[in-house]
């Protein structure tokens, strides 16, 4: 636990840098979009090529994997019936169901479950399945082109879907990549993290979190389905695939994991929804810890 609790004080630590960089270092106007473009272009697919190539891809065939992509994609799916707002709609959705699995997921896999290699499922869907719709969809909005060969082709236009492909056909072929083309691409996918957190941290900078606006209510709504409803039925659809008291605490811990700042990333991107995910990484993040907590508690006492 006290390893989980200093991934989260790791986090708040590099978010605060970002905040005073924003607040008194006096940077241009564009400085959050450029740090977020090159993240985008560049860190976000190297990180994302390097983890995808490394990994056994058959981690995504497991029976946990099942109540976690269903928690998850129900609360994708609700989103959009309680808040009508259109355009935001596909980050609100994201921001009620992609967990930070990597970042708060890995410390707290380690040392409250007890083994890493849990999340690794999740990472997977979530880099393999969910990040390229969601990164489709969100092209498509953006573009209007609607076209079948505008929908096929999106995909391969998006820098982080290719090289989440390309990383699969790696990872799938057996291919060893020779260390002088693989450590680079380590090397600056090692940037990728820390840079998000600060340009989030930028955001913030200025703006209260949960301001009287149009997206005050859609957040508050995202930050249930994260920290609530997912949980919950995390535990359902455990109970109804009959997984074992350990496998059922792990899909519901993993189930309470915080909006990953991925989602501020993409809404960055695009130019939508930032206040939305914003707020809702932020106060996910913060609600991660108790509700860890007491999820923990209810499994002890059972």
């Amino acid at each position: 636990m006290v390893a989980a609790l200093s991934g989260f004080l790791l986090i708040g630590v590099i978010v605060a840098a970002g905040w005073g960089l924003r607040r008194w270092a006096d940077l241009p106007a564009n400085a959050e979009t450029v740090l977020a473009r090159v993240v985008w272009l560049v860190l976000n697919p190297c990180l994302l090529f390097t983890g995808v190539a490394g990994a056994d891809l058959t981690a995504l065939f497991s029976e946990p994997l099942l109540a976690s992509a269903g928690a998850a994609l129900l609360c994708f799916a609700a989103y959009p019936v309680i808040v009508r707002n259109r355009q935001n709609r596909i980050i609100g959705a994201l921001s009620g169901g992609y967990v930070n699995a990597n970042y708060i997921g890995i410390p707290i896999a380690t040392y409250i479950l007890g083994d890493a290699a849990l999340v690794v499922p999740i990472i997977m869907l979530q880099l393999l399945v969910v990040t390229p719709i969601a990164l489709t969809l969100l092209e498509l909005a953006a573009t209007g082109r609607t076209s079948v060969r505008a929908t096929l082709t999106t995909p391969l236009r998006n820098p982080m879907i290719v090289a989440v492909l390309l990383g699969a056909a790696v990872s799938l072929t057996g291919v060893r990549l020779p260390a002088m083309v693989l450590d680079p691409l380590i090397t600056v996918g090692h940037a990728a993290v820390p840079l998000v957190l600060i340009a989030f941290g930028m955001s913030l900078s200025g703006r209260r979190v949960l301001a009287p606006g149009p997206d005050r209510a859609a957040t508050v709504v995202a930050v249930l389905l994260k920290t609530v409803a997912m949980p919950l039925l995390a535990v359902l659809l455990a109970t109804g695939l009959r997984l074992s008291a350990d496998e059922t605490y792990a899909v519901t811990v993993l189930a309470c994991l915080p909006t990953a700042q991925n989602v501020y990333l993409y809404g960055q991107r695009f130019g939508v929804g930032l206040v939305l995910a914003r707020d809702t990484i932020f106060l996910t993040t913060i609600a991660c810890v108790p509700v860890v907590l007491l999820a923990t508690l209810l499994f002890t006492l059972r």
